[in-house]
C-alpha cells in the first residue's frame, strides 16, 4: 500500500499557529489532501501531549489513529521540533531538529527528561540552550529507537547547513554522534537534486515534509512509502536506507521563502553571483545581506552537476490545488472563491488533492470544473510556468503559462 507522508507539522500550541491545528481538523484536512500517514508535531508541548494520549489509539507498532477514525483512518507516528540554540567552536548556533518516538511512553520519558532543565510549556517547539549532539545522545539514551532529523537544513537562520548559524558538516555538528543521522529534510527553498551537487550527503536519505502552521498547509510536501505492513520500525528503515521510500513531491524551490540572497526591508533579491560581486553587503543599505539556500548550496557543493546517490527516491515537483484554482480564478489564494471551488472539486470527483494533481485526466476535470483549471494542472505537471523566487522570508511566485487565446489539447 502507498503512504503519503508528512512528517513536520505543528499543533495550536506553537507560535504563530492556527488554532484549528487540532487532531480532528489536521485528520480531516489530511483525508482532503490525499494524506494517510502524519507526524503528530510538538509532543513535548504538555497539553498536546494529554491530547495525544486521550485521543489517539496504536494501530500497529508506533503507529496510532484517532480513536473514532475507523473508515480509511490516517496514521500517526510521534514526532516533535526542537530549537537547539547554542554556541560552539566561537560561533552561536541555531539548529532545528524533528524528533521521532517509538510510543507514547518513551515520549513520556523523553519530557520527563528534557523538562527538568527546559521550559517545555512556552512553545510547541520549545527553544533548549542545548548541543544537538547532546539532544541526540538524550533521546537515544532514553530509548535506541528514537530517530532524529535535522529539519530544513539549509533555511539561513535555523537549520544544520543554515548560512547564519549552522555548520559545514553533519560531523562538525553531531561529532561521534554523525554516525546516528541518517535522514535530513530538504525544506520549501530546496529540491534533493541541489542536495545531490554536495558528495558528503549521499549517505543520508532526504525527506520532504510541510512544516504546516495550517491544516490547509499540510502536504506542501510529502514522501510517499510502499508498505506490505506499516509500522514504527519499518516506517524508520525506510528513511534510514532508501527501501520502500518511492518519491518526494516538492514545491517548486523558487516558490520557498529563502532560495535566493537579499533583503526584505530593501525589497532586493540577488542570485549568488550577484551577492559574491557586492561581498555579501546590501547595496541599498549597506548591511549584511541574508544569504538563502541556493548560495548555501553552492558554497557547501564539490560537484559540478548533480549525481543522484542510489538509494535516493525521485522527486516530483507540483504547485498546490489551492494555487492553481487562483491562479485559474485570478483571485487570492486564501478567498473563499478559491476555497469553495477546492472543495467542490474534490466532492464532484469523489478524490483528493494529489490524486487530482498527479492522476486525473482533461476529460474528467472537465466533467468537475472549469476548463481554465483543468489547463492550469496540465501546465503545472508540464513545468509551464514563470518562476519569481523568494528571497529572505519573501515567498516566491510560481505563475501558470496559461493559453490565453486559445485551448490546446493538453494530455
Amino acid at each position: 500500500m502507498h503512504y503519503l507522508a508528512d512528517f513536520h507539522l505543528h499543533s495550536k500550541y506553537s507560535r504563530a499557529t492556527s488554532k484549528n491545528m487540532d487532531l480532528e481538523h489536521i485528520n480531516s484536512w489530511a483525508k482532503l489532501k490525499g494524506i494517510n500517514l502524519l507526524g503528530t508535531g510538538d509532543f513535548t508541548h504538555p497539553l498536546w501531549f494529554k491530547e495525544l494520549e486521550e485521543k489517539l489509539i496504536e494501530a500497529e507498532d508506533g503507529i496510532y489513529r484517532l480513536k473514532d477514525d475507523l473508515k480509511n483512518p490516517v496514521f500517526f507516528v510521534l514526532t516533535t521540533e526542537i530549537s537547539c540554540i547554542y554556541k560552539k567552536n566561537g560561533k552561536t548556533r541555531r539548529i532545528h531538529l524533528i524528533i521521532f518516538a517509538p510510543d507514547l511512553e518513551t515520549v513520556r520519558k523523553i519530557n520527563l527528561r528534557l523538562g527538568k532543565s527546559f521550559n517545555l510549556v512556552s512553545d510547541g517547539r520549545p527553544i533548549l540552550g542545548l548541543d544537538a549532539k547532546e539532544l541526540l545522545k538524550i533521546i537515544l539514551d532514553v530509548s535506541p529507537d528514537c530517530f532524529m532529523v535535522p529539519a530544513h537544513i539549509y533555511t539561513p537562520w535555523y537549520s544544520l547547513f543554515g548560512s547564519n548559524s549552522g555548520f559545514d558538516s553533519i560531523e562538525e555538528c553531531f561529532e561521534d554522534y554523525a554516525k546516528y543521522i541518517f535522514t535530513g529534510e530538504t525544506g520549501l527553498s530546496s529540491i534533493p537534486s541541489m542536495s545531490w551537487l554536495i558528495s558528503s550527503l549521499d549517505k543520508i536519505i532526504l525527506i520532504s515534509n510541510s512544516d504546516a502552521h495550517s491544516p490547509e498547509n499540510l502536504g506542501r510536501e510529502v514522501n510517499v512509502f510502499e508498505f506490505e505492513k506499516l509500522n514504527y520500525e519499518n516506517l524508520i528503515l525506510a528513511m534510514k536506507t532508501g527501501e520502500n521510500f518511492k518519491l518526494t513531491i516538492e514545491f517548486f524551490p523558487e516558490e520557498g521563502k529563502y532560495h535566493l540572497d537579499g533583503h526584505r526591508s530593501c525589497n532586493l533579491s540577488l542570485s549568488p553571483e550577484e551577492t559574491k560581486k557586492y561581498q555579501g553587503i546590501c547595496p541599498v543599505c549597506k548591511r549584511p545581506l541574508t544569504i538563502g539556500v541556493l548560495h548555501r548550496v553552492i558554497d557547501l557543493a564539490d560537484r559540478e552537476k548533480p549525481i543522484k546517490p542510489k538509494r535516493a527516491p525521485l522527486f516530483k515537483e507540483l504547485i498546490p490545488l489551492k494555487e492553481i484554482i487562483a491562479q485559474a480564478l485570478g483571485v487570492g489564494k486564501n478567498s473563499k472563491k478559491v476555497e469553495d471551488e477546492y472543495l467542490k472539486l474534490i466532492k464532484k470527483t469523489g478524490s483528493n488533492e494529489f490524486s487530482l494533481l498527479l492522476d486525473f485526466k482533461e476529460e474528467d476535470f472537465l466533467k468537475a470544473t472549469s476548463e481554465r483549471i483543468a489547463q492550469g494542472v496540465v501546465k503545472m505537471r508540464r513545468g509551464e510556468v514563470e518562476k519569481k523566487a523568494g528571497y529572505d522570508g519573501v515567498y516566491g511566485e510560481i505563475k501558470i503559462l496559461f493559453d490565453e487565446k486559445k485551448r490546446q489539447k493538453l494530455f
